[in-house]
């Protein structure tokens, strides 16, 4: 699956995430992650947009999402020029005799253990969606009872900036220390 990473900042405004979401149920285009989250600017919102190329036109996605209103800056993100991480909790049978060989493989992926019963053991993993995918395939032997994972986040590296004050926002004094 050739995957796409979308970075779209949009106005802090109640509804904008149905309209986004909407434009990708209208078209029958599916979304394979979607992380939203504030950024440093209160009035602007980052959303994390997965979607496979195969079958979906990134190009006229990228062209929709420009044209809603409360709609700022579409980026796309490309393999290699950005950091990506996920975050996931994953729920392991924790046969006793095995447990030591688990928490080893957790080590070596940088999972933590969060929650332990004699049965069963919570992981927390965050790390790229690539490590988080192998973590998940060496864990199979133990027997994953249940997993949740937050959607994909990324940013642009290096100096790559997609700035959170957009054009059409005006903009916020920063907030400054007063000597007392």
């Amino acid at each position: 699956m050739s995957t796409h990473t979308l970075s779209v900042l949009v106005e802090n405004k109640p509804g904008v995430l149905s309209h986004v979401a909407g434009l990708f149920s209208r078209r029958a285009f599916n979304i394979s992650s979607l992380a939203v989250g504030p950024t440093h600017d209160e009035r602007v919102s980052r959303i994390t947009i997965v979607v496979d190329g195969a079958t979906t036109p990134v190009e006229q996605v990228k062209s929709q999402l420009d044209k809603l209103v409360r709609v700022l800056k579409v980026v796309e993100l490309h393999d290699g020029t950005a950091v990506e991480r996920e975050l996931a909790l994953i729920k392991v049978q924790a046969d006793p005799a095995l447990r030591g060989q688990l928490l080893e493989v957790a080590g070596v992926f940088g999972a933590s253990v969060v929650d332990m019963s004699p049965t069963t053991l919570v992981l927390e993993a965050v790390s790229s969606p690539a490590k988080l995918d192998s973590l998940l395939l060496m864990l199979e032997a133990y027997g994953t009872c249940e997993l949740v994972r937050t959607g994909r986040i990324a940013l642009a590296r290096g100096a790559n900036v997609i700035t959170d004050e957009p054009p059409g926002l005006v903009a916020v004094p920063q907030r400054t220390e007063s000597a007392a």
